[in-house]
């Protein structure tokens, strides 16, 4: 009798504890799941914060580039000629930006500038700019030139 008895309460224990377990659980994948992106501007196509961050990124690089140009009558071959033009800091020269790595090919008469994210997916994009200024997107392959434009 009390073998049955220990039984029974093991079993009521178990049996709470899966209920108290199914009602907690989607709670906190609730919690973890990304939360939704609130676009930084009016128009801001950026999908993610992450994203956010890597175009405000090409865009300053982008400025100082033109700002470099009109300057120099030419365009800089590295990101350390950068510095100080337009709001381009020397800490900006760190190819590592959080989710996404800079990479930058210069010569004095054009530049390409790519940001390549860690994981490729729809709110990690890869983007891609030269010097006509227009970022090109893709989530399922690097951006080129080919890709469509960020509007």
């Amino acid at each position: 009798m009390r073998k049955s008895f220990r039984f029974l309460i093991a079993l009521a224990s178990l049996v709470l504890a899966s209920l108290i377990l199914s009602s907690v659980i989607p709670a906190i994948s609730a919690q973890t799941a990304a939360p939704e992106y609130k676009p930084k501007f009016a128009g801001d196509p950026a999908r993610s914060d992450s994203e956010a961050a890597a175009l405000g990124y090409m865009r300053v690089v982008l400025r100082a580039q033109r700002q470099f140009n009109k300057q120099y009558g030419h365009y800089a071959t590295t990101l350390t000629e950068l510095v100080h033009s337009g709001s381009f800091t020397k800490r900006m020269v760190d190819p590592n930006r959080g989710d996404y790595t800079a990479g930058f090919k210069g010569k004095k008469d054009s530049f390409i500038l790519v940001m390549t994210p860690k994981q490729l997916d729809a709110q990690h994009r890869s983007f891609y700019a030269e010097d006509d200024g227009k970022i090109h997107a893709d989530e399922e392959k690097p951006a080129d030139a080919t890709s469509p434009v960020v509007k």
